[in-house]
């Protein structure tokens, strides 16, 4: 597919609003969608909003397996920097990626137990991927494995953070924890 063709003048079965409509989101790619959110792309007989959307992946995402991935902690200024793309834009964009975070990381409103090591990534995860920076969390445990409190005890620098035992203890005596869990990232 051209991404220099406007998507207004593409069949329109093959135009992404209406295949998302259609078949579902899941079915267009990544290009596609941010052709959605973009609208537009940099103007008469330059790239279209699926150019657009196709440059954004290749420019943020050439260092990743997935090039979306590129795209999760990128700066409003990163994105401006784009010929086509002004603050509006990039706000969108970046909405988008922070909804999609807060979907992914959505809780149930019941408690939740920690049964296994899969289950403590789980729950930990929503605090400590996509970081820039190293970070040091504990989850605090009852009895019956329940989570009474999850804490980010350090933040450092890319490659360390760094916390006492004390900091550690001194969490989980406070919330009455009887068992805790300690974790940290990679931002790497």
């Amino acid at each position: 597919m051209s991404y220099n063709l406007r998507i207004a003048d593409m069949v329109e079965s093959d135009r992404p609003r209406e295949r998302l409509l259609a078949e579902g989101a899941a079915v267009l790619s990544t290009a596609e969608l941010l052709a959605l959110l973009l609208g537009t792309g940099q103007g008469p007989g330059k790239l279209s909003a699926l150019g657009l959307g196709q440059l954004l992946l290749k420019t943020f995402g050439q260092d990743h397996s997935d090039p979306a991935a590129g795209l999760q902690n990128l700066a409003p200024a990163q994105l401006t920097a784009i010929a086509g793309v002004g603050p509006a834009k990039a706000a969108t964009v970046l909405a988008a990626i922070e909804l999609g975070k807060r979907v992914f990381y959505a809780r149930p409103p019941e408690a939740t137990d920690i049964t296994d090591p899969a289950s403590a990534a789980a729950e930990l995860s929503r605090d400590l991927m996509w970081e820039e920076r190293e970070k040091l969390a504990v989850l605090l445990l009852d009895n019956r494995n329940r989570i009474l409190s999850r804490r980010i005890l350090a933040i450092g620098t890319v490659n360390e953070a760094l916390a006492s035992p004390r900091e550690i203890f001194r969490e989980a005596l406070k919330h009455n924890a009887v068992k805790l869990i300690v974790a940290h990232n990679h931002p790497s």
